[in-house]
């Protein structure tokens, strides 16, 4: 057996993965970030076939027949639906490689730090059974930490904030080790869900998931920049059934995500009360990072900032962040060795 994988190792590059609620990333050794695809898998109800993944699937998404469902598998971070995440992991493993031999990767996956043990065997043995041959977990902050280029080894305390489309996670980490660590089900997807319960309340206006997605990111803010703008929401009217259209402003928009923006700055704030006095003046000197998708939400570092009273900055591309982690951890095993999570048969991987 060890010859098989041997040979599979020559022809298979490592994979490290962000297996995110709203996007799967893949960052191939060597190669860098390779694939960004929305984790959606379009499946037929009548004979359980997957149709399409990834963003194949994610067009699919509200304009399918009734035989058609476009589910997204993982929910708050987590395996909602073990059989469709391990059809999703094979489709990105076998899309990042091309060859006449059937892939046999080692992969190391990022996950969130509050999942449980019966959670963290369902990724490893989701990889497992998708093709890797030795599959690592590793905690999605400290990945993060990696990422942003936080001096993780050092005797120094790193705060990383990882908001993304399930779980924001906050995190302090000194030598390698994660000392404080909070995780909230609070992130980009609630987000979303507060602008569609705006449009329902104050406009009786039925709007779709893409629709509050794209109207966060074009004029969703946490603070006032003094920058208003106007987008038009389109959908149904509720009392009447037929198409409306809606002009809404940046004021309205930051009204109607408040709730769970200040759960997430709440949470930043706990987790820093929180912190030991010695790595909380680190953390003054160097700052807060700010990673994940919802590091873009405009005005998000200032608003902590004025509540933490802390310098806060936004990680190089923060949307990649957590998968480079993944792959840079795997080149570097001898050095982060300590960050892998160890697996049911509690080994860490080999050089």
């Amino acid at each position: 057996m060890g010859v098989f994988n041997a040979l599979f190792g020559i022809f298979s590059k490592d994979l490290g993965i962000d297996l995110g609620t709203a996007n799967t990333l893949v960052h191939v050794q060597g190669k860098g970030v390779v694939l960004s695809e929305p984790s959606v898998v379009a499946i037929d109800k009548k004979t359980k076939q997957v149709l399409a993944v990834g963003a194949e699937a994610k067009r699919m998404v509200g304009r399918t027949p009734a035989n058609i469902v476009a589910v997204r598998p993982l929910k708050d971070g987590v395996i909602a639906d073990f059989e469709i995440v391990e059809q999703m992991l094979r489709y990105f493993i076998g899309k990042v490689h091309t060859g006449f031999l059937m892939p046999r990767p080692r992969v190391v996956v990022g996950i969130p730090s509050g999942v449980t043990e019966v959670e963290k065997r369902a990724v490893h043995d989701a990889a497992i059974r998708a093709g890797a041959r030795e599959a690592f977990l590793m905690e999605e902050p400290m990945a993060a930490a990696i990422g942003s280029g936080l001096p993780i080894t050092e005797p120094t305390g790193s705060m990383i904030v990882d908001i993304g489309g399930g779980t924001t996670e906050v995190a302090v980490i000194s030598l390698e080790g994660i000392v404080i660590s909070r995780s909230i089900r609070t992130a980009g997807d609630e987000i979303d869900e507060a602008i569609l319960q705006y449009a329902r309340r104050e406009h009786s206006l039925a709007i779709g998931e893409r629709t509050a997605e794209e109207t966060k990111m074009k004029i969703g803010s946490a603070y006032n920049t003094g920058s208003e703008r106007t987008v038009e929401l389109r959908g149904r009217d509720l009392i009447t059934g037929l198409p409306k259209v809606v002009e809404v402003t940046s004021s309205d928009i930051r009204e109607a995500i408040a709730n769970p923006v200040n759960q997430i700055v709440e949470e930043v704030k706990m987790c820093v009360e929180e912190t030991p006095p010695e790595l909380v003046a680190d953390i003054m000197e160097c700052g807060i990072t700010l990673a994940g998708g919802g590091a873009l939400l405009e005005g998000l570092a200032i608003r902590l900032n004025e509540e933490t009273k802390m310098p806060v900055q936004v990680a190089e591309d923060p949307l990649t962040c957590v998968v480079r982690g993944t792959g840079k951890a795997l080149e570097e095993i001898d050095v982060l060795r300590k960050v892998f999570i160890a697996t049911q048969n509690g080994k860490t991987p080999r050089r």
